[in-house]
């Protein structure tokens, strides 16, 4: 009976064991289902996405090509580039837009217009803030932006603004673009400090351009200085370039002088004269009487003088307004 006892203890207690065991391989089991190793950490960690930039890029698969002492960008509307310029004596960046289909239409030529900046301003204005992208297309046309700092568009000392438009921008625009090289197909137009300097080109250089654009044109190169006149700003410029009222430098570069000095010859060689200026201009008076002195001269010219201030809003209208006569003119 004590024999039969034991057998039935030992043969209960083995089997709790083994039950025993069993569940504990089970919840071991389970425990390691549910608690991945190291390497699965590492593998669930590697396949998770990264983010290496918030910037976006557009790939540029246009390799730039050098034209002469020109980098160019090819393929795109707008082309920033660099002319190295023995007249300034450093590199003078600049601007081209182009029409779209430039780089398939390779048979065809375009007429060029120079757009000049104003003071404190740079190249890059016309595209970056008077939005003259697509104008190009629009007209047809190549769009040309230089730099002119706040050089009023003349020579002083190492600072060679007009010569290095005159002498070497120009030449380098016809050389590395399709252009028709002459003057009926040159044009120049430009804002303020611009304006001047365009009318300027256009009565001291005739031979190269057959139109002129001026808006808010800042005539005032004869009139004003740091202390005389309406904006000490522009009158301590003026003053830096020219030098004080009155100087040989000031007369030869006044384009009311210009204008006066106009032979009977010369005039019927001068390129067709586009002014506007609004309203609210600072410059409206001095706008009003150089149209008048062209009238006086007979000098071709039309002048505009819509309601506008001395801002954007009015160059961006104005220089659509200009492109549409110098669309007219160039077909004629």
């Amino acid at each position: 009976m004590r024999k039969e006892t034991r057998r039935i203890l030992r043969s209960f207690w083995q089997t709790s064991i083994a039950a025993g065991l069993l569940l504990f391989g089970m919840s071991c089991y389970e425990a390691q289902k549910e608690s991945p190793s190291a390497e699965t950490k590492k593998t669930q960690t590697n396949s998770s996405p990264r983010i290496v930039s918030y910037e976006t890029k557009t790939p540029n698969t246009v390799e730039p090509t050098q034209t002469g002492e020109t980098t160019q960008t090819g393929g795109e509307v707008v082309r920033t580039l660099k002319l190295s310029s023995q007249m300034m004596g450093r590199d003078m960046p600049y601007r081209v837009v182009v029409p779209t289909d430039y780089d398939t239409k390779t048979a065809d030529r375009y007429a060029v217009v120079y757009l000049l900046h104003g003071l404190t301003g740079h190249f890059n204005d016309w595209t970056d803030r008077g939005n003259i992208t697509g104008l190009a297309a629009k007209y047809n046309l190549i769009l040309v932006t230089p730099e002119g700092n706040d050089g009023w568009y003349s020579d002083k000392g190492g600072d060679m603004y007009e010569s290095y438009i005159v002498k070497e921008l120009i030449p380098e625009i016809d050389k590395s673009f399709r252009t028709f090289p002459d003057r009926d197909h040159r044009i120049i137009a430009g804002l303020s400090m611009g304006g001047y300097g365009a009318v300027k080109f256009g009565l001291k250089f005739p031979e190269m351009f057959s139109l002129v654009g001026s808006f808010s044109g800042a005539f005032v190169t004869g009139r004003w200085s740091e202390n005389v006149g309406g904006n000490k700003l522009i009158g301590k410029s003026l003053d830096t370039v020219f030098g004080a009222l009155n100087s040989e430098s000031r007369k030869a570069n006044d384009v009311f002088n210009l204008v006066g000095g106009i032979s009977a010859d010369r005039l019927k060689n001068l390129p067709y004269m586009y002014l506007s200026c609004g309203t609210e201009d600072v410059f409206i008076k001095t706008n009003r009487e150089l149209a008048a002195k062209m009238n006086e001269k007979k000098l071709p010219n039309e002048f505009h003088s819509p309601a506008g201030n001395h801002d954007w809003n009015f160059w961006a209208n104005q220089i659509r307004d200009f492109l549409d006569v110098a669309n007219r003119r160039i077909k004629k």
